[in-house]
This record gives C-alpha cells, structure tokens and sequence, in this order.
C-alpha cells in the first residue's frame, strides 16, 4: 500500500535558516507508522474475516524490502534516488505491506520512468549517490541525523546546514512531483512548531520536554540523545551564541 504525504512540492523555505531547524516535511506531523499500521491492519482484518488466510503487517517494523515489492505491485519505480516515484503522486510517499498467505492475482510491474533525469542525484548536498540507483548510506543526511548514533562527521556538517531529522532535497526535486496531490490526511499535516523550530529551543530540551514536544511525532523515537546534542552543534556551526551552558555542553 502506497499512502500520500504531498505536504510539499518544493524544497523548504526554511532551509537557508541560521536560527531555526529543518526537520522532513513526513516528521512534522504525526508519526507515520501508526497512521498507516492502524489502517493495514482494519484491511488485514477484514481479508481475515473474509477468506480465512494469515496475515502480517509491516510498516518499516522489519526487514521487508518495501520498495522493489512495491514497484512489482505496479505502484511505481525504484527511481534514481532509490525512492518510489510514481507517475501519479510523485516521490511524497509512504509504503506499507501485508503479507498474507491468501493466493492473489498478480499486478503488472511498473517500468522506469526517470529516463535521462539526475536531479535528485546533483541536489543532494553531501553527494551521497556514487552512481544512479545506489545510496551511501553513511553519506545520506537522513541516516545520519536520524539512523545513526554516533557524532555526524566533520566533513559533512556544513553540507548538513540547519537540517536536525531528515532531508527532502533528493524528493522534492524529482519532476513527477508536478502530478503530486497534496495530503488530505489531517494527522499528518505539518504542526506549526515543527515548522521551523529554533535551534537553541531544542538544544536545551530536557527528557520530558523532548518528550511533550515531540508526542506522536517520529521524532520521538530517536530520543532526546542525540537529537538535543545535534540541534546544539547545528546551532553552534550556524553561528549560534546563545545556548547558554547546558546547549554547549550537549554539543561537545
């Protein structure tokens, strides 16, 4: 199953920022994982009560490779930032899968369509596509302020800019965007204080701020540790002089 997010067709104004954090347009609402597993499961539910098979649900909760079964579903194409692309909605996508044991007719795969296109491979800022198709993961801004628990690297702090969760670059830019839909859903509709939240705020967040803060947000998940340090090394690198002692010394 493929879900819209379309919260945005451009990149986020609020990049160019000194003072205030960019977190990815699909962590300033609510988480989700939730949205779309409470959704899949009402469905596997239903498969259940109507054909009697088994079922399991996924919403990256396990090793499931979503995205080649997704273009082999004939929902879109892997495209050269290794993101679904659909011809329809775009790259603003969430994925989810139910494995069932109920026998299906197959879809028709779906064919690629980036043709000669490497947008989303030039935008992104620390060059973390070494050829088309293919991600370095520890190049990717994603994985380092989200997967990654260790300090982010030197050499990619100032490609990193005010960005504390995530990047869109190598999304919003993609073309197919022009047929994107916005997002109907309200849950996951941006929340004013994520917009663009200040910097030297979020660096002095104790656990139960982090917490208030970020309730049903998937920001939540990565923890105070090393959201606040990041959020305080993004402002010290900005030129930030106002965290005061408890920002400089998560930073450090």
């Amino acid at each position: 199953m493929a879900s819209i997010t379309g919260p945005t067709k451009i990149r986020s104004p609020f990049l160019e920022s000194r003072t205030s954090g960019a977190i990815s347009a699909y962590a300033q609402g609510d988480d989700y994982h939730d949205l779309i597993k409470k959704r899949l499961k009402a469905l596997a539910r239903w498969l259940v009560a109507t054909s009697g098979c088994e079922v399991k649900v996924f919403v990256d909760t396990a090793a499931v490779m979503e995205k080649p079964l997704a273009q082999a579903a004939g929902l879109g194409w892997q495209g050269k930032h290794t993101n679904l692309v659909s011809r329809k909605f775009g790259s603003w996508l969430f994925l989810g899968a139910i494995f069932t044991t109920l026998d299906l007719p197959r879809d028709e795969a779906d064919a690629d369509h980036c043709g000669s296109c490497q947008a989303c491979l030039d935008i992104c800022p620390t060059s973390a596509f070494p050829a088309p198709y293919k991600l370095d993961a520890r190049r990717c801004i994603s994985y380092l302020t989200i997967e990654s628990k260790g300090p982010i690297p030197h050499e990619f702090r100032k490609a990193i800019g005010n960005r504390i969760y995530g990047c869109d670059d190598c999304l919003a830019v993609c073309p197919w965007n022009k047929f994107a839909q916005a997002g109907r859903e309200v849950k996951l509709a941006a929340r004013d204080d994520l917009r663009a939240p200040s910097l030297a705020e979020l660096a002095r967040l104790d656990d139960a701020a982090f917490r208030a803060r970020f309730t049903k947000s998937p920001v939540k998940r990565i923890g105070p540790q090393p959201f606040c340090p990041q959020c305080a090394d993004r402002d010290r690198q900005l030129g930030g002089r106002h965290l005061g002692s408890r920002g400089q010394t998560l930073a450090d």
